[in-house]
């Protein structure tokens, strides 16, 4: 199948989305497994998408500006609640998370099942529609915020705690928007582990060109077979980042 220019230009709002989603999750997700709390971002993501089911069903609308206030309200509100249990040194604290995950997705199911559009809504919100993120004025409003959230983050490093779970859901909420619960746990965890054998000074630089590659490559993948972009990215990050821990992983025994 031949890809026209006209194509390529339709893919730009959502490569362009793709790359802002990838700029806060890239040193977020760096951290996230520096922690250990690697569900983490699969709760916040599923908590976020549970105050946008909620904001649906009491607005009739999905992608209104209340679903995404709803959404923020429910993320900050489980990020405090897991910065509370990670400050008390709670024993289980990845099963705590893990546990929420599955509980708020189970109720977000449970809402949606005699909705007309719950299914639609549901697939929406954990495989994305970022082929379809054509509307630059969303696009811009979105990186306006996360470039704050990024000032906010390299220049508060001292303050790692307080600033990460405040930056966390709310980066997590806006992506949840963009690019569903799965694209956001890949973007934040698959490129963080692709990185986890190189030296800490070269991780963020290395993960940001594993997304920038993800991303066009998934994209390309998706126009040309005609399936879903979602999964595709979940599978270009996954495949890229698998090769460069391998390679990494083979240096590091001829090293040893």
């Amino acid at each position: 199948m031949n890809i026209s220019s006209e194509q390529l230009i339709l893919l730009l709002p959502a490569f362009a989305a793709g790359c802002l989603v990838a700029s806060t999750h890239v040193p977020l997700g760096i951290e996230v497994l520096k922690r250990g709390i690697i569900f983490i971002d699969l709760a916040i993501a599923q908590i976020a998408a549970l105050g946008v089911v909620i904001g649906h069903l009491v607005f009739n609308n999905a992608e209104g500006i209340y679903s995404l206030i709803f959404a923020l309200v429910f993320a900050l509100s489980g990020g405090g609640l897991f910065a509370w249990l990670e400050a008390k040194k709670f024993q289980h604290l990845e099963a705590m998370i893990g546990a929420i995950y599955v509980f708020t997705a189970s109720i977000a199911i449970l809402l949606l099942s005699h909705d007309p559009h719950g299914a639609e809504v549901m697939e929406k919100l954990l495989t994305g529609q970022i082929l379809w993120a054509t509307w630059w004025p969303d696009i811009i409003i979105t990186m306006i915020m996360y470039a704050a959230l990024l000032l906010i983050w390299f220049t508060s490093r001292n303050n790692n705690f307080l600033v990460f779970y405040f930056i966390f859901p709310i980066a997590i909420t806006f992506s949840v928007q963009i690019a569903g619960v799965y694209l956001v746990f890949a973007s934040l965890i698959i490129p963080a582990l692709g990185v986890s054998k190189l030296k800490e000074k070269t991780k963020l630089s290395v993960g940001y060109t594993i997304a920038l590659l993800s991303i066009f490559i998934g994209l390309l993948v998706s126009l040309i077979s005609d399936l879903p972009a979602g999964p595709m990215l979940v599978c270009s990050y996954f495949i890229i980042s698998t090769i460069l821990l391998c390679s990494s992983y083979r240096r590091s025994l001829y090293i040893e």
